[in-house]
Formats: C-alpha cells, sequence, structure tokens
C-alpha cells in the first residue's frame, strides 16, 4: 500500500502541472460563442489584412536587400511564395468577405487560424534564418531589425487572438533564438534578450486588451439583448394598444385613430373613403346556447374573413359583436353595396366549434366619410346599420340623403324628447276591450300620446324609439300607469285596466317591484292591472324575460302576451309562459275575412289558449265581417275600430256610467 501511495504522489504531480499548463492555456483562448465569433471575425478583418501587407512589404525589403549575397532560390522562389501566401490571406480576410461569411465558416476559420498563423511564421523565421547565414553584420542586424519588426506587428495585431499571438511568438523566438545567440554577432544577446522580454510585454498587453474585449463584448451583447427585450416589450404594448387579441382585427381605438387619418387628409366626394359598421344577425343566440367559447370562436372567425376581402383598407372590433371597415375610395356606390353584401355573404358561410355548426350573418350600414368628424361618420354608418337590422338579417343599407335627412328630423325630435317635461307632453287615451257575445265592456287599454309641440300628437309607434334612445322607458311607463289609475279607475266598475310595457320594461330588474307600489298608492288591486308584453321583448333573453313575467304574476299583476302571430309567434314555446291572455294581432284580424290560413292561424292561437286556461283577445277589429269571423273561430274578447276608437278617460268611465 506505501507503494502505491507513493506512486500515486509522484504521479499526481505531472497531472497538477498539466492541469495548471491547461487552465493558463485557458486564459488566452478566445471566448467561445455565435456572437462572440462574429465579434472576433469583424475585429480581425480590419487587423489581419494590414498585418498580411507588412509581411509582404519584409519580405520584399530582405530579398532585395539579399539578392546578391543569398542563392536565387531564397531571395526569389522563397520570398514569392510567402507573398502570393499573404496576398491571399489578406483578401480572404477583407472585411467585405467575412462580413457576408457562414457562421459555421467563420467559426472554422477562427479555430484554423491559430495554427495556420503560427505555421506560416515558422515558415517565415526559417526563411529570415537562411538568409542570415549570408548575411554581414549589417545584413544580420538588418534581419534582426525585419523578423522584430514582423513579430511584434503580428503580436499587436491579433489583440483578440492572444492564443494565436502567443503561438505565432513561440514559432518566430524558437528558431531565430537559437542562431542568433551564437552567431558571430556582437550584439546578438542584446538583441535576443530585446526581442523576448518586448514581445513578452506585448504578449501580457495583447492578453490584458483581450480580457477588456470579452468584457466589452459581453456588455455589448447584454445591451443587445436588453434592446431586444425592449424592442419586444414595445411590440407587446403596441400589439395591446391597437389590436384586438381575440380577432386579431384593429381594436375600437386603433381602428377609430385609421378613421381619424382618413378625415385628416379631407378628402371629400368621391375621393373620401367608405366606412362601414357590421353587426352580427344571430351572435347573441349562439352565446346563449353554445357558451361564449362559441362566440369567442365567431369573433375569431369573422376577423379573419374580414382581413381576406380585397379592397379593405382597415378593419376593427368596435366591441361585442360590432365591427368597423375603411373601404376603398375607388368603389362608387354601386361598387361598394356589392363589396358589402360580398362581406355579408362571406360571412354566412359555417363556422366550426367542438362539432357544432354556427351560423349567423351581419348586417352593414355604409357612409362614405369625406367632410365630417369621426362622430358624425360614426352615427351616419350606424343610421344605415340601424335600418339594415330593422329590414332583415343580413341586409346592408348605404347612407343616402333621403337618411340624412331623416336623421337630422330624428337627431332634432329625439333632442325634444329627452329635454321635454313628459307629464306636460304625455296625454292617455282609452280603447274598450268587448266582450262579443252579450256586447259588455271588460276593460280598456291604455295608450299613450305624446307630443312635440303642444298640438302634433304622436302614437308610441312614432316615439317609443325616442324613449328607448334617451333611456326614459322606465319613467315613461311609471308615468302612464300612474296617471292611467288616476282618471281611469276601471276596477271600480269590475272592470280592467291594460297598459303596455316596452321590451326594456320587461327586462329591467325592479319593474315588478316599482310598478306593485304605484299600484298600492293609486289603491287598485293588482289582479285588475293586465300588463301587455310584446314577443319582441321575450326573443333576446327568454330565460330571463320569463323570470320578469313571474315576478309581474307575483305582485297580482295579469300578463297578456300582445301583437301576437306579429312576429317569432312560437307556439311551443307559449306554454312555458306565465300568461294569463293572448292578445292577436291586429294583422291578422285584417285578413280574417278574405285568407283561409289567416282563419286556420287564429283557429290554432284559439284552441292553444282554450288548452292553457287563458283568454284570447284579438286585436283592429274593424268591421262587422272580421267580428263575425271571430266570433265564429271561438273569439270571445274584441278590440277595434268597430267597438270603440281611443278617446279621453272621461269618455272610458261615461261609457260605464251609461251601460250601467
Amino acid at each position: 500500500m506505501g507503494i502505491v501511495h507513493r506512486f500515486s504522489a509522484v504521479l499526481a504531480t505531472p497531472l497538477r502541472l498539466a492541469g495548471d499548463v491547461r487552465r493558463g492555456i485557458g486564459r488566452w483562448q478566445q471566448h467561445e460563442g455565435d456572437s462572440f465569433a462574429r465579434a472576433y471575425a469583424k475585429s480581425l478583418s480590419h487587423r489581419l489584412p494590414l498585418l498580411y501587407l507588412v509581411v509582404v512589404f519584409d519580405c520584399i525589403l530582405m530579398a532585395e536587400r539579399f539578392r546578391d549575397l543569398a542563392p536565387h532560390w531564397l531571395t526569389l522562389f522563397v520570398p514569392v511564395a510567402l507573398s502570393t501566401f499573404a496576398l491571399w490571406r489578406a483578401w480572404y480576410w477583407m472585411p467585405f468577405k467575412v462580413e457576408v461569411r457562414p457562421l459555421i465558416i467563420v467559426r472554422r476559420d477562427l479555430k484554423i487560424m491559430s495554427w495556420l498563423g503560427a505555421f506560416s511564421a515558422f515558415l517565415f523565421a526559417l526563411w529570415a534564418m537562411g538568409l542570415y547565414a549570408f548575411g554581414d553584420e549589417a545584413g544580420k542586424s538588418f534581419i534582426h531589425y525585419i523578423v522584430a519588426v514582423t513579430l511584434f506587428s503580428g503580436v499587436l495585431s491579433l489583440g483578440h487572438a492572444p492564443l494565436t499571438a502567443l503561438r505565432i511568438a513561440l514559432a518566430v523566438i524558437i528558431p531565430t533564438s537559437g542562431q542568433i545567440l551564437f552567431s558571430s554577432h556582437p550584439n546578438a544577446g542584446p538583441v535576443l534578450l530585446v526581442q523576448i522580454v518586448v514581445t513578452a510585454l506585448l504578449l501580457l498587453i495583447t492578453n490584458g486588451h483581450h480580457r477588456d474585449f470579452v468584457r466589452l463584448e459581453l456588455s455589448r451583447q447584454q445591451l443587445v439583448r436588453r434592446e431586444q427585450q425592449t424592442a419586444r416589450l414595445a411590440r407587446e404594448n403596441m400589439l395591446q394598444a391597437t389590436v384586438d387579441p381575440l380577432t386579431g382585427a384593429l381594436n375600437r381605438r386603433a381602428i377609430l385613430v385609421q378613421l381619424e387619418e382618413e378625415l385628416a387628409q379631407r378628402h371629400k366626394g368621391d375621393s373620401a373613403a367608405w366606412l362601414a359598421l357590421i353587426d352580427l344577425d344571430g351572435f347573441k343566440h349562439v352565446n346563449d346556447t353554445y357558451g361564449h367559447a362559441a362566440g369567442d370562436t365567431v369573433l375569431a372567425a369573422v376577423g379573419a374573413r374580414l382581413g381576406a376581402v380585397a379592397r379593405v383598407r382597415s378593419y376593427g372590433r368596435l366591441g361585442g359583436d360590432e365591427f368597423a371597415v375603411i373601404l376603398d375610395p375607388a368603389l362608387d356606390e354601386a361598387g361598394v353595396r356589392q363589396l358589402a353584401i360580398d362581406m355579408s355573404d362571406a360571412l354566412r358561410a359555417p363556422v366550426l366549434h367542438g362539432g357544432a355548426i354556427l351560423r349567423l350573418s351581419g348586417s352593414i350600414g355604409v357612409h362614405r366619410v369625406g367632410g365630417r368628424s369621426a362622430s358624425d361618420c360614426l352615427e351616419r354608418a350606424d343610421a344605415a346599420l340601424y335600418k339594415a337590422k330593422e329590414q332583415s338579417d343580413g341586409t346592408v343599407v348605404v347612407f343616402s340623403p333621403d337618411d340624412e335627412t331623416e336623421m337630422l328630423h330624428r337627431a332634432a325630435i329625439t333632442r325634444q324628447f329627452n329635454d321635454c317635461d313628459l307629464e306636460q307632453r304625455i296625454k292617455l287615451v282609452y280603447q274598450p276591450i268587448v266582450d262579443s257575445t252579450g256586447g259588455q265592456i271588460t276593460g280598456f287599454e291604455a295608450f299613450a300620446r305624446w307630443s312635440p309641440d303642444g298640438e302634433t300628437w304622436l302614437a308610441p309607434g312614432q316615439f317609443i324609439s325616442l324613449a328607448v334612445a334617451t333611456g326614459r322607458t322606465g319613467e315613461l311607463t311609471r308615468m302612464v300607469l300612474r296617471r292611467a289609475l288616476s282618471e281611469c279607475r276601471a276596477w271600480e266598475q269590475g272592470r280592467t285596466l291594460s297598459i303596455n310595457l316596452a321590451p326594456r320594461d320587461v327586462m329591467r330588474s325592479g319593474t315588478a317591484e316599482a310598478l306593485a307600489r304605484i299600484a298600492e298608492a293609486a289603491g287598485a288591486p293588482p289582479h285588475a292591472i293586465i300588463l301587455e308584453v310584446t314577443e319582441r321583448a321575450l326573443i333576446d333573453d327568454p330565460r330571463r324575460a320569463e323570470a320578469q313575467l313571474k315576478a309581474f304574476r307575483a305582485h297580482g299583476f295579469r300578463v297578456a302576451l300582445d301583437d301576437f302571430g306579429a312576429g317569432w309567434s312560437s307556439l311551443s314555446q307559449v306554454h312555458r309562459l306565465p300568461l294569463d291572455m293572448i292578445k292577436i294581432d291586429q294583422a291578422l284580424s285584417r285578413a280574417l275575412a278574405t285568407d283561409p290560413g289567416a282563419r286556420t292561424l287564429v283557429a290554432t292561437i284559439v284552441s292553444l289558449s282554450w288548452q292553457l286556461g287563458i283568454d284570447c283577445t284579438i286585436e283592429g277589429v274593424e268591421d262587422e265581417a272580421q267580428a263575425e269571423t271571430a266570433r265564429a273561430l271561438g273569439v270571445r274578447l274584441m278590440q277595434g275600430y268597430h267597438f270603440g276608437r281611443p278617446g279621453p278617460a272621461e269618455q272610458a268611465m261615461a261609457s260605464l256610467a251609461s251601460a250601467a
């Protein structure tokens, strides 16, 4: 065991020395990495061509100096070969060639440069020593000088390749030292000492420069990474600020900026761009039926399809299911209409989501944007969109001069409605509801009339949209109920009183409680009050509508489904609703005497109401023929001009008194 330990100790010493040598050499090696390879190559490409030119110049000087002293093969062939090699390497390392060289070649060049440089330096030193033997004292001094200049130039030029500089120094000093030292030159010792000491100092300086270069390059790379990170964050922030993440389209802010830029160019007439607003028909149904993930899939598909449409300058999502598109100004009205139709057709294509096939369409309103503010342009495009949605799903409407006139009139009358005192501008009229079997009045329906000027009175169909636009539907409904209960106390004569609720009243939380408080304050029993709701109020959110109707009935009110048969009219859904009455739309009433289909539908509705145990009233009866046909179909309660026109409360109450 002792022998083994001693042997191990002896062996460890050279191993440690070898490790120290490797670590020492490692401090002279170039730093690894692609960025460093490019940096080294770039730096050397500005130094090596000059170094090789120095070698060529020194070859010429020494060949000329020993032309008559040494053999021709030493003064001609060898320097030509060395100079040719040096010129080739100088050309190879020219900056413009290194800059475009592939990284794999650059790494290879840096790897072989160290040994190739040392080998070429060794050949140069051997040639110089070959000439040294033929020189006199002056000639030998000249070689001392040339070798020193060449060596020092090489070491200084290779400041960013210290290992190469070290190998070149060794390749020159080793072969020249012996010959110089044992030559008869009187200054051989001092020359050799100077050469070794200065070379060593230059190598230390070179290594220091290399360390500084590495630190600088590391700092530069860190700065580049920070700049790249900053640029990436800037791009992400820009995307967040301008792009809708769901659809890939511009967001509301960005598309409005695009619109402002279009307007800033002050184009007018045919040179102005077109603005199209798109609203998806059936999107709420997709969300409610298939979930919000399906809705997101639809929105993403819409964004992709709009982006594929030709002659679209830019497009963005304004919010929800509404998009804005800026179209090529070169399109005339017919062209932009056709393009909008093409967009609408593209939106009709099915969207696949989780095995489900989603279908919807897009209504589009279009307006040429020249000469107006962004808000004015949006207002006109929105007016065209509103008109399109009123017509049918997937309709395209281009804003026209007639629409401009209508919009200005509507804006003016909307301002009047918004600013007016409803108590002063609203009056109520009452139309009797009659039991056709005996002609008795069973109740009245209250209709509101609004006057913009105190002289002209408008029916609800002409102003209820104004109440919706100004957010005054709730105020209007409460005021109508209070006034109706105050001036037409029909329940005191055993009759009912009906009032109409706007769709927003039906869906608004707290409506049932507010109406119940008004009825209680008037001393009216809720069961004598019939709240009429239209089918439209039930379409958007059937579940919430059903819950609201149950709340009305929970407070004692009776609920009637008004204008049944005019629109949605899904007979299969009626049995789910908490109803007390169905009111057949007047359009069916007018067609009873002449249209067998209308008679069949009315008979079906009457049969359904019997099965559900609820009342059935037909509206809009204008003559005896209609009344007789309705009676024959089993309708008992009727309403219309044939039985009485709407009149003031005094007339309604007087009719009850005369009947008594």
